[in-house]
C-alpha cells in the first residue's frame, strides 16, 4: 500500500475569463503571454467591464476574509512530479522543467500550456478556511474591483487571489457571493448583501468567497521586528 502523505499546500485551478492575461495590460504589470510557463508577478489580471452588484469590501458591514502577506512570507513552491521511483527514466527525469521561487511576500502562478486556454494553478496556504472549501476554484481579482484598500503609494491595480467554494450555492448575509446576473449572462460577478431583500431575485449564486490573499509589495511597511532601529512601525 502507498503510505499517506500530508501536504500543507493546496494547488488550485485558475478561472479568470477569456479576456485575462492579454497584452493590453499596463507596462508595469506582468503578462502571462510570454515564453515562460510560470510567473511570480502579483499583477496579471486584465480589467474587463464589471457589473456593480451588492456591497464591496467594507460597505454595509460586509468584509472579505482577507489574508495579508508580509515581507517575510515564503509561498509554497509549485513543483512538477517526474514519476514514481523506482521506474523513472533518465529522459523523463531530465524533461521536467522548474521555475524560480516567488519573491518574498508574493506567490507564483503556473501555466502548463501558455499557448492554450488561460487556466493554470497557484499554491494556496494550508489553513482551516482552505481545508473547509469543498469545491475550490481561484479567481484573480484586482483590489480596486473588490474594494480592498491598499497604501496610497500603490497606483496600479494589484491582483489578489480570491478562493471560492462552488459547493456553497446558497444565500448568506454579509458573505461575498459569486453570481451570474440576468443582465450580464455568462459572466461572473462578486458582491455581498446585508439582507436577502437586497439580493437580486434573478441572480444565480455560484459560490462563496472563502479567502482573499493580498501580496506584500515593496511600498508596504515591513513586519514589526521589535527593534526601534529597524522597525518602521515601532
Amino acid at each position: 500500500m502507498t503510505p499517506p502523505f500530508r501536504i500543507n499546500l493546496v494547488t488550485l485551478s485558475l478561472a479568470v475569463g477569456s479576456h485575462a492575461f492579454t497584452s493590453s495590460l499596463p507596462p508595469s504589470r506582468r503578462t502571462i503571454n510570454s515564453c515562460s510557463t510560470s510567473r511570480t508577478s502579483s499583477s496579471v489580471a486584465a480589467t474587463p467591464m464589471q457589473t456593480e452588484v451588492g456591497n464591496s469590501h467594507g460597505q454595509g458591514s460586509c468584509f472579505l476574509p482577507l489574508l495579508q502577506n508580509d515581507d517575510e512570507y515564503i509561498a509554497p513552491r509549485i513543483v512538477q512530479i517526474a514519476g514514481a521511483y523506482p521506474g523513472v527514466t533518465t529522459e523523463t527525469y531530465l524533461s521536467i522543467t522548474s521555475e524560480p521561487a516567488a519573491q518574498f511576500g508574493q506567490w507564483a502562478y503556473d501555466f502548463s500550456d501558455p499557448d492554450g486556454p488561460q487556466l493554470g494553478t497557484v499554491a494556496v496556504p494550508g489553513m482551516s478556511s482552505v481545508y473547509e472549501t469543498e469545491d475550490p476554484v481561484v479567481l484573480i481579482g484586482e483590489h480596486t474591483h473588490l474594494g480592498v484598500q491598499l497604501p496610497d503609494e500603490i497606483k496600479d491595480p494589484v491582483d489578489l487571489i480570491v478562493l471560492v467554494d462552488r459547493a456553497r450555492n446558497y444565500f448568506a448575509e454579509r458573505k461575498f457571493l459569486v453570481m451570474e446576473l440576468e443582465e450580464n449572462p455568462g459572466m461572473i460577478s462578486i458582491g455581498a448583501f446585508s439582507s436577502f431583500e437586497e439580493f437580486p431575485s434573478t441572480a444565480k449564486i455560484m459560490g462563496h468567497v472563502t479567502l482573499v490573499q493580498i501580496p506584500w509589495l515593496p511600498s508596504m511597511q515591513k513586519k514589526k521586528s521589535g527593534f526601534m532601529e529597524e522597525d518602521q512601525l515601532f
